[in-house]
Formats: C-alpha cells, sequence, structure tokens
C-alpha cells in the first residue's frame, strides 16, 4: 500500500505532461441554471415512464364473491344501522309454509262417461251361417256383424234388415226369413211399482194418462216418449224399444216416422202398423 502511494506523484506527473499548457491549472463548474434543467428533464422522463407503465400493467383479477359482496355492500344499507339489524336478525319462515304438498291425484275407477268402447260386443241370430256373439271394432255396422257371423243365408230377408246402421254394444242383430217377424226378448224383471212423480217410471195406479203418449191417448211423439211408452205399442218389447231410444239419440232427433226402419228388428211390416200409432 505504501508503495502504491509512493507511485501516485510519479503517475501525476505523467498524466499532467500529457494534458495541453492551456488546460493545466483550470476548474470545470458547471453552471447552476444547467444543473436545474438537467435534473426537471431527468423527472419528466421518469415521470413519462412510471405513467406509462401503469397505463400498459394488466390488472390484478377480483374474486367473484369478493365483487358480489362489494355490490351487495352498497346497495344494501349499513350493516350497523337498527334496520339491518332486525332484518338479519329475523327468523325466517319454516318451508312447509312456502311449498304446500299437492294432494295425490285419486285413480279413476272406469273410462271416462261419454268416450264410447274400443270393441262391441252384438249378438246376431236369426238366417246366418254362424250364429253367436260377435266382437267389432267401434264404429262398426249391420252389415259388419253380419260378415263377421259368416254373412247372410239365402232365407234371409235382408229387406228387413237396415245394414247401414250403426250397431250399439250389447245389442242383438236378428236376420229374419221373409213374413218373418223378430222374436222380442223377455224384459228384465219388474220391480217394485212406482209412482207418478218417480223419473223414468211408469204411472201408477189411478194416474192421468198423458194426452198423446200412447194408443189410448193418440199417436205417440217418438222424440218424447220414454222407454215404458214405446213398450206399451204393439208389438214393441223392451228391447226394441231401446233400440228406437239408441237411434233417437245417434240422430239427435227422428224427423219422420219412416226413420224407424233405420231400428234394428223393425221391417217394412212392422213399420207400416207403427205409421198410426207414432208421430213426430
Amino acid at each position: 500500500m505504501v508503495e502504491g502511494l509512493g507511485l501516485w506523484p510519479h503517475l501525476r506527473a505523467a498524466l499532467a505532461d500529457r494534458v495541453p499548457a492551456s488546460l493545466r491549472g483550470a476548474r470545470w463548474t458547471v453552471p447552476l441554471p444547467a444543473v436545474t434543467a438537467t435534473l426537471l428533464v431527468v423527472a419528466v422522463v421518469l415521470v413519462a415512464i412510471a405513467v406509462r407503465s401503469s397505463a400498459t400493467a394488466p390488472g390484478l383479477p377480483v374474486p367473484v364473491r369478493a365483487q358480489a359482496t362489494a355490490a351487495s355492500a352498497s346497495a344494501s344499507p349499513s350493516a350497523s344501522s337498527p334496520s339491518a339489524l332486525s332484518a338479519s336478525s329475523a327468523p325466517s319462515a319454516p318451508a312447509a309454509a312456502l311449498s304446500t304438498p299437492a294432494a295425490p291425484a285419486q285413480p279413476s275407477s272406469g273410462p271416462p262417461t261419454g268416450v264410447p268402447p274400443d270393441e262391441l260386443v252384438v249378438h246376431v241370430v236369426g238366417r246366418v251361417v254362424a250364429p253367436g256373439v260377435v266382437r267389432l271394432p267401434a264404429g262398426a255396422r249391420v252389415v259388419d256383424a253380419l260378415e263377421a257371423a259368416g254373412g247372410a243365408t239365402p232365407e234371409a230377408d235382408l229387406a228387413q234388415v237396415n245394414l247401414a246402421r250403426p250397431v250399439v254394444d250389447g245389442e242383438q242383430v236378428h236376420v229374419p226369413a221373409p213374413g218373418e217377424e223378430p222374436p222380442v226378448p223377455a224384459g228384465p224383471p219388474a220391480g217394485p211399482a212406482s209412482g207418478a212423480g218417480a223419473p223414468g217410471g211408469a204411472a201408477g195406479a189411478g194416474a192421468p194418462a198423458d194426452p198423446g203418449s200412447g194408443p189410448e191417448g193418440g199417436p205417440l211423439d217418438l222424440n218424447r216418449a220414454a222407454l215404458a211408452d214405446l213398450d206399451a205399442l204393439p208389438g214393441i218389447g223392451p228391447v226394441l224399444a231401446q233400440r228406437i231410444l239408441d237411434t233417437r239419440e245417434q240422430l239427435g232427433a227422428f224427423t219422420s216416422v219412416e226413420e224407424l226402419g233405420e231400428v234394428s228388428g223393425i221391417g217394412e211390416a212392422r213399420l207400416a202398423e207403427l205409421r198410426e200409432l207414432v208421430v213426430v
């Protein structure tokens, strides 16, 4: 170290010899305005760099829950207010009060009222190849019932049968021979006698007959007659009376006495007898 310090005067003298004579002994001084301007420029440059860095730097991700919390905090009143405290401490309503369980659906006890059955069961008798019970689809007609029974025999008088009439579930289709009247099956067992005011029952003893409701009181109105009124007509039993009611229901109302020919079991001979006994 001492040796190094001893060399410094010689090094300084050597360097001084290389400096021009005009600059030897001169002192360099920097003016104050120049220093101030330089510092100001440096400060402006640093500020510009900081602004540019903050504008281009990507933002920090904010958690979604924090955003929702901040939004709810700004929208709701202060948590320290009495109303907020009372609202937060109020008990919630039971879940059973908010949702009432629906009553279980009751099982249907049968097919809907007024819906026709998908299958018709018809009893075909008389002059057919295979008399008996046949099953037909809904909307079938008498001609379909005869075909299901093997067809009519050569002895059948089809002029007395309305082949285009729709069949009714549970009815009997009779195919007669020429000049043969269809048999009238026995009616259901007689029940207890009903009074004059009983619905659907015959008038009781001593009750006055309704004028125009039977052969004794005049022609019978087909569109007003009940089952008992039709059953009282000569040659018309309970089965034919029910067929007449079914046909009237299908047509809506009889418009002429001739429409009785559409009823299965009423041929030309029987229709001729009824023309004097019924009206529409």
